[in-house]
């Protein structure tokens, strides 16, 4: 059966990227007044933070299979709670954002507030992802490692003759 901890290394760029590109559209959009960057801005928004859950989600249950004990149960403590900051700021992020657009006030210092709202939780995001892959290159967190020579069965029973 599929391992559900194998789901979150699969997932997690893919959040990272929309959220990333979304920034980067809507303070273009800001800038240069355009909409099209600011239409654009919000999907990536939503999908994103959509990506977030998910990821969220999955890296509860990758963590599930991780021994937790000295410097490895810090860095997972410091992820997992960088994670939740960061979904919780997109989630506000977004609810702000909707909420604009649905009030009819996306322009001017409102528009700049949500960009700047944007532009945090990217931030949060960027610092839980540096946590994720100190957990991966620094702890080894989830590395399943084969020590020794393991020789396929038909060559080892040659051997033995």
């Amino acid at each position: 059966m599929f391992d559900l901890s194998y789901l979150h290394p699969m997932v997690v760029h893919f959040p990272i990227a929309l959220l990333i590109v979304g920034v980067i559209a809507d303070i273009t959009g800001v800038v240069l007044k355009k909409e099209f960057f600011t239409r654009a801005a919000f999907y990536l928004l939503l999908l994103g933070t959509i990506g977030l859950g998910v990821t969220y989600l999955s890296g509860e249950a990758a963590g599930e299979g991780v021994v937790e004990t000295g410097s490895l149960k810090m860095a997972l403590e410091a992820h997992e709670d960088a994670a939740k900051l960061t979904l919780w700021a997109m989630v506000v992020t977004a609810v702000v954002r909707i909420a604009l657009i649905v009030i009819k006030k996306m322009k001017g210092v409102l528009h700049w507030v949500s960009v700047g709202l944007f532009v945090i939780g990217v931030a949060t995001m960027v610092r839980t992802a540096h946590y994720g892959g100190e957990l991966v290159y620094k702890h080894a967190a989830g590395v399943q490692l084969q020590i020794g020579n393991t020789l396929p069965a038909e060559t080892s029973e040659k051997d033995d003759d």
